[in-house]
């Protein structure tokens, strides 16, 4: 399969140490991608749900594995710990395995642009003031999380593809909504009281690329429901991508024979009844 390449990449929530992880997509992901950056913003490793019951798969080793290994052939590797990684803001300003562990980082894009890159939960009141409630809600999207695999494996035996139900019904919350429209203000008001030109974050799983007066509002995503990240293409631009239609698409094209290039007969076309003329003989 094709390998994509990208000036700067940036994924976050990949939830390792949650069951619900779809681990397989995000080593898929990072198999066939590359980038002169790659930011990790937040709820890289899920350490709330490792506290009460230790799940690190074989494949968390590879994930882990293919990290290091492309700091190692010169990618440069950010990460920005979230709030269910927080331990991690112990080691501010270390290098482990040659990847930076960062506050908060300022990316300049192609085009001159400077975004703010970070988490994001420092703009969520509930996570910032009511870390029991957080505690909760986060077990109750667990449990929403568990419905919507064994909806997925239903989807499959039926014949049909990945579908995020959790996402959807997140959408369909008014104060869900409500939610995730204050938190994209808060954000972008911090950034422009920062003379910045956007921001890229994650902590709400709602991956997007907005344009809010004249700002720019990005969001990763996440590796639980929607298997999504950002990239930065050549010129500096941001894109969405969704790993899940883009390795199919992949697929197919890997998958299309290469047409057998049609080489033309020498032997003279003969039209019906001509005669064939003796050719002279030197």
């Amino acid at each position: 399969m094709t390998t994509l390449r990208y000036k700067s990449l940036f994924i976050s929530d990949t939830h390792l140490g949650l069951r619900a992880s779809r681990t397989e997509y995000l080593l898929d992901f990072l198999k066939h991608t590359d980038s002169d950056n790659l930011y990790l913003v937040g709820d890289i490793l899920d350490f709330w749900k490792m506290r009460s019951g230790w799940y690190w798969p074989n494949i968390n080793n590879e994930i882990v594995h293919q990290i290091i290994a492309k700091a190692k052939r010169g990618t440069r590797v950010v990460y920005v710990p979230g709030n269910h990684d927080e331990v991690m803001r112990d080691y501010f300003n270390f290098h482990i395995s040659g990847i930076e562990i960062q506050k908060e980082v300022i990316h300049t894009t192609a085009d001159n642009k400077r975004f703010l890159i970070l988490h994001g939960d420092e703009f969520d009141g509930v996570v910032m003031n009511n870390k029991w409630l957080a505690h909760l809600g986060s077990d109750a999207y667990d449990l929403l999380l568990w419905l919507n695999r064994w909806f997925n494996i239903a989807r499959r035996r039926l014949g049909f593809g990945y579908w995020s139900l959790s996402a959807y019904l997140k959408n369909q919350v008014k104060e869900a909504v409500k939610y995730i429209g204050n938190y994209e203000e808060a954000v972008i008001h911090t950034v422009r009281e920062r003379n910045l030109d956007g921001v890229i974050c994650g902590h709400i799983h709602h991956a997007v690329i907005n344009e809010m007066d004249g700002l720019t509002y990005a969001n990763c995503g996440d590796w639980v429901e929607s298997c999504t990240a950002l990239a930065e293409t050549p010129d500096g631009s941001l894109k969405l991508i969704r790993w899940v239609d883009e390795s199919m698409q992949l697929l197919e094209t890997a998958a299309s024979p290469t047409p057998t290039p049609v080489v033309p007969d020498p032997t003279p076309v003969v039209a019906k009844n001509e005669p064939i003329k003796a050719r002279k003989v030197a």
